[in-house]
Formats: C-alpha cells, structure tokens, sequence
C-alpha cells in the first residue's frame, strides 16, 4: 500500500474514534513520525495534505529541515538532551518532549536570545513505568509553579507515552490520569501555561488516546509499513 492509502486509512480511523466518543474528526490531529524515513517520504506524506511532521532525533530532524525547510510544521517528539536544544528552538513548531524543568529552562534561555517564545508540551510519566522518560503527575504543581517563571517557553499542554504491552483498560487509565491532569492544571490558571493539547497516543493506541480526550496523535509504522 502507499503511503497516501495508509494516511487515509488512520484518517478513517481517526475520525470512527472520535465520532464515537463524541467529539469532531478534525479536532484531532494526526502528527506524522517520520524518523524511520527519508526526506522524500516525508515529502509524500506532505502530498497527501499532513503537514504536521514528528522527529525523535535532532540529527534526524536537522537533515529533513535541510531539505525540507519550513514547510511542513515540525514537531520534536522524542528526549531532547539540553546540549541539543539549540539546534530546534526557533525551528520547530512544538517540542512534545519536555520532561523536566532543566530542560525547559535552557529552551526558554535560547529563544529569549532569539526574541522568540518556543511552545512547548510537558511530558509526565503517567504510567510510572522506569523506561519511560517524564516526570510523576504529583509533582505537576511544584513543575508549573517554576515553567511560570519562565518567559522563553508557552506550555501549550501535556505529553505522555503508554505502556506498548498492556491490556486496553490500563492503556487508557493512562490516558484518562494525562486528561485528568491537564484539567488540574487548567484550574490553576498558570501565567504561561494553556492547556491546548494532550500528545497521547501511537499507531498501536491512538484510538484508545482518542476516546480519552488526545487531539494530537503521533502516527508513525500505520503510515509505513
């Protein structure tokens, strides 16, 4: 199959999902993960109409932004190291991937020097598992109270990953605690802080992340395989 049939079928997907739980198809944006792919497959996905590209990697990134430039709106959605921060700040439309305060701390330090304000997610370990990067929900309000003092970065939402091997129910008790969250957060009204976006969900359970309130999923092997 192509990559233009497969973006169609989890566009289909997408749109069962969140008619199903209530919400509009086109409230929920696919994010395609292209880092297993070339500049020239990333272009096909550009074709077929998605324009929100996701890199785990910043040499990765770097490599299709030479090629690709600004055209399509990136997305850093893997661990960013705080030594690599100034090779995306500036460049990408949204870093999925904040998951600490130190890091969120050089971001803001390097788009002040550029006379910019990076969106950014903050990414939580909702699961607890010890591979996943992130940190507890319960230290959300101690997190926020310091990214509000931070004048570089606008927390657009929270990110967070789900177990790959774990039966549905417990992949959306992940989910729903990010919900839950963000929701908590939301109440505290937080200077830079705007609870716009929950990044939850893969190919293997986006639709579970759907049902529970995602509205960017980041679509990877279900584009490529």
């Amino acid at each position: 199959m192509s990559i233009r049939s497969n973006i169609e079928a989890v566009q289909e997907k997408i749109a069962r999902a969140a008619t199903l739980a209530g919400r509009k198809p086109e409230d929920v944006t696919m994010v395609a993960v292209t880092k297993t792919v070339d500049s020239a497959a990333a272009r096909e996905v550009m074709q077929a109409g998605v324009l929100e590209l996701g890199e785990n990697r910043v040499q990765s990134f770097l490599d299709k932004y030479d090629v690709l430039g600004d055209e399509p709106n990136w997305h850093i959605i893997g661990h960013l190291q705080t030594n690599k921060v100034k090779y995306v700040v500036g460049k990408v439309k949204l870093i999925h991937s904040v998951d600490s305060v130190h890091l969120a701390e050089e971001i803001s330090k390097k788009a002040q020097a550029l006379g910019i304000c990076q969106d950014v997610l903050f990414q939580f370990n909702i699961s607890g598992e010890a591979s996943k990067s992130g940190e507890a929900a319960e230290s959300a309000e101690a997190i926020f109270e310091e990214l509000a003092k931070l004048r570089g970065i606008s927390v657009q939402g929270l990110m967070t990953m789900a177990p790959l091997m774990a039966e549905e129910y417990e992949i959306k008790k992940v989910f729903s605690g990010l919900r839950e969250l963000s929701e908590k957060i939301s109440t505290r009204q937080y200077p830079n802080a705007e609870m716009k976006y929950l990044s939850m969900g893969m190919s293997g359970d986006f639709e579970a992340a759907i049902s529970e309130g995602a509205n960017l999923v980041r679509i990877g092997s279900a584009l490529f395989k």
